[in-house]
């Protein structure tokens, strides 16, 4: 997988955009359990943020940017800090399980404006 990140607003549009529908839902992969594990997911994501300045102000600046710097600046961040996007991922990583479970597609950029 190649280093990508996300910037603060792509990542809240990544864990509120909906699921693809299915026609008969399993258990516990309805539209408000998807709901629930992206609100998991977005409030450690902000933890992490305020536990981790650096960070936060990194993605915090990425608004400043054209939008076709931001893929760039994002793996060039990443590349100088492997545990932040390692331990991003891990914090992304139930609503990655819950797409698997429930049949979802998975994002090909999981970090980056999905």
């Amino acid at each position: 997988m190649s280093l990508t990140g996300l910037g603060v607003a792509a990542f809240s549009a990544v864990l509120l955009a909906p699921a693809v529908a299915l026609a008969d839902p399993q258990p516990g992969c309805t539209a408000a359990d998807m709901a629930n594990v992206a609100t998991g997911v977005a409030a450690s994501t902000s933890g992490y943020l305020y536990a981790h300045p650096d960070v936060n102000e990194f993605y915090t600046d990425l608004r400043n940017r054209p939008d076709d710097e931001v893929p760039e600046a994002v793996r060039s961040f990443f590349d100088g800090n492997p545990q932040a996007h390692s331990d991003l991922l891990g914090l992304r990583q139930p609503l990655t399980d819950f797409r698997a479970r429930c049949g979802l597609p998975q994002p090909e950029r999981p970090l980056l404006d999905q």
